[in-house]
């Protein structure tokens, strides 16, 4: 069979522990025989991020600036139990941190559905891709202890020295505060990259804030996204057939429990990091999460939303057996290989990129998994099977579709 052929290179950014060894085994097994593979590589395990004091990682976004899709496996953002054990100089942020930030995109998670691993919350039926504002909040919050009795004030000082001031609370003791903000400019790239994300993805867009108690702060977003959604996207969405809809934060949560799914659900930044985990778990699997970086200027980074499973890597080091789910990593190749196809018009790597997806779900509804979804799946005739075999079993049944 003929390899399918590419015309612009994917961003590669590879990683650590058990998923760069999963990397190199869908390489090998699910993409090199099928497809004439063009990437620009680079190495963001930790070793060589720490040989390049971290440079790679601002390498590997800006080359994503530069050719629009990367696709990233899992990395580790060291602790200091990592400190000794990769001999770092320094504690290195997260490298999904770093390219956030500079690409300045949002985060899309959204569960891999499949027949046998059955939602905890019975009416889901589609699935919720949780799209998260990554910047300030709390993230970047400042805090004190109030050590007695005392007056706490916000107080703003524009350049020419002028003073706003605004009381937080008169202590009579001890307590806390904390300072928060956020970026009128970075709430306008959230809202964009979420109703173009809606767009290209043909789902309804929800988003929720607690507006009603946080008058100006929360209100800011909720007024950010009006205005947005009325002047540049209204018309689009018309066109789609597809909601743009907000409401408060406790009612979504409501209405999210009620549904049957099917729609991207925009956070704040601490909400979307507890319902996208929410969401992961209900749905039966971290594993089974995908995860889109989109910036409203149309860079995407593709990757599993899970970790590079280090108890895994551990065995593996041993020689010991293990089962590694690597679907997640799996759907960040297919999604950026079908990004790549659409976006230079290439509908036979868009087809591959569909074909290897269904081999993946058909392999699994087939009942041959890997041991983490072997002990939820409700099918009655299923196989665990260790790693490689799991990645050859999806290779067999990709073949039957080609």
């Amino acid at each position: 069979m003929e390899k399918i052929k590419m015309t612009t290179p994917l961003v590669e950014m590879d990683g650590d522990e058990m998923t760069r060894i999963l990397w190199k085994m869908i390489k090998e097994e699910l993409l090199l025989p099928f497809v004439d593979l063009k990437t620009e590589y680079y190495d963001l395990g930790l070793e060589y991020r720490n040989e390049t004091n971290d440079q790679v990682t601002f390498d590997s976004a800006e080359a994503t600036k530069k050719y629009g899709v990367a696709v990233k496996c899992a990395t580790i953002t060291p602790n200091a139990a990592r400190m000794p054990e990769y001999h770092l100089k320094e504690m290195w942020k997260s490298p999904n941190g770093t390219i956030r930030a500079i690409l300045d995109g949002t985060v899309f998670r959204a569960p891999i559905i499949v027949k046998g691993i059955e939602p905890y919350v019975k009416n889901w039926k589609k699935p919720i891709t949780i799209a998260r504002h990554a910047y300030g909040d709390v993230y970047k919050g400042v805090e004190m202890k109030i050590p007695a009795a005392g007056k706490t004030e916000l107080v703003y000082t524009n350049e020419a020295g002028e003073e706003t001031r605004e009381l937080i609370h008169d202590f009579k003791g001890a307590g806390i505060i904390q300072g928060m903000h956020n970026l009128n400019e970075s709430i306008e790239s959230f809202a964009r990259s979420c109703f173009n994300f809606a767009l290209d993805t043909k789902q309804d867009l929800w988003f929720a804030t607690k507006d009603t108690i946080s008058k100006k702060y929360d209100h800011t977003f909720k007024d950010i996204f009006a205005e947005i959604f009325e002047a540049e996207y209204k018309e689009k969405f018309d066109e789609a057939g597809i909601e743009y809809f907000y409401t408060l934060i406790d009612d979504a949560v409501a209405r999210v429990m009620r549904s049957e799914g099917g729609y991207i659900w925009a956070c704040k930044n601490y909400d979307g990091d507890v319902m996208s985990d929410m969401v992961a778990t209900a749905f039966g699997s971290l594993s089974m999460m995908t995860s889109v970086l989109a910036s409203p200027q149309g860079y995407y980074e593709y990757e599993a939303a899970h970790g590079t499973v280090q108890r895994h890597y551990y065995k593996y080091l041993k020689g010991e057996e293990t089962s590694t789910n690597p679907i997640a990593t799996i759907f960040a190749w297919s999604g950026a290989l079908r990004k790549r196809g659409e976006l230079d018009k290439l509908p036979e790597l868009m087809e591959f990129a569909d074909k290897l997806e269904k081999a993946c779900i058909d392999t699994i509804e087939n009942g041959e998994m890997t041991g983490d979804l072997y002990l939820i799946s409700t099918l009655e005739n299923k196989k665990k099977l260790n790693t490689e075999e799991f990645i050859m079993a999806i290779r067999k049944t990709l073949e039957g579709l080609m």
